[in-house]
Order: C-alpha cells, then structure tokens, then sequence
C-alpha cells in the first residue's frame, strides 16, 4: 500500500470538507424548510381540532378584537365541519413550496387527502414576523 504524502493528505481533507459544504443549505432552502414546518404544524393543529393554536399561528392574531376571533374560531369550525362532504380531512402532505420574493413570502402548497379519495391542493402563505413562521 502506498503512503499518502503531507500534500496528498491536505488535498484529501479540502475535497472532503468541499463535499461537506455542498451539503450545507442556502438561506433561501433554509426558511423555505422552516416556512414548511411551520405550515405543517398549522394544519395539523386544525385537524386536530386546535383552533386556538391554529389562530395564534397566524400573523397578527395577538392583536384582534376578541370579537374577531370569536369569529375565525367558529369559522374554522365550520370548514372542517364541511369537510365531512368527503368523509373529512383524512391526511395532507406538502406538494411544493416556493418563494414569492414580490410579496416577500413563501407558499406551502400542501395537498389534501379526503376520505372519500378526492384531494386538493391549498396554498398557505408564510411569513417570517419576530424569528417565527407565521400564516399570513
């Protein structure tokens, strides 16, 4: 077997730490990551029946009138309630997710699994406010 050289061994250390950096994630993959976690936390939420959760995900919900929020609570209510059309929300996953640099936000699109077979496709808008993913 043939020794490697002082050279040879710090050419084998670069490539190596080269193809440890390619691993690394941009920025934009980075939020694009933390957009979809988010996002995923937020339905599952809403499946779950966390309607208050679900709400104070959502940019802005620490400042609405308790009126309002009365309001969206019963309103999420009423669209899982009507999701009982197609034997309720079974599952989602997230089909895609991209950045709208226009209006400085990312969309999750996550695909929707009824009971009945059928699927859709939402889009959630995400934005970063105060270091936290929030549905906008």
């Amino acid at each position: 077997m043939k020794r490697i050289g002082l050279m040879g061994l710090i050419g084998l250390m670069s490539l190596m730490g080269l193809i440890g950096c390619s691993n690394e994630k941009s920025p934009e993959e980075q939020a694009m990551d933390a957009a979809k976690e988010a996002a995923t936390e937020c339905y599952n939420n809403l499946l779950a029946g966390k309607y208050e959760q679900f709400l104070d995900a959502r940019v802005g919900a620490d400042s609405m009138p308790a009126d309002y929020r009365t309001q969206l609570i019963a309103s999420y209510k009423q669209y899982i309630a009507l999701q009982k059309e197609h034997d309720g929300i079974a599952s989602f996953e997230v089909s895609n997710v991209q950045i709208d640099s226009v209006s400085q936000l990312i969309e999750v699109f996550l695909l929707l699994h009824y009971g009945d077979n059928s699927q859709e496709e939402i889009v959630v808008p995400m934005v970063e406010h105060n270091g936290k993913w929030r549905m906008k």
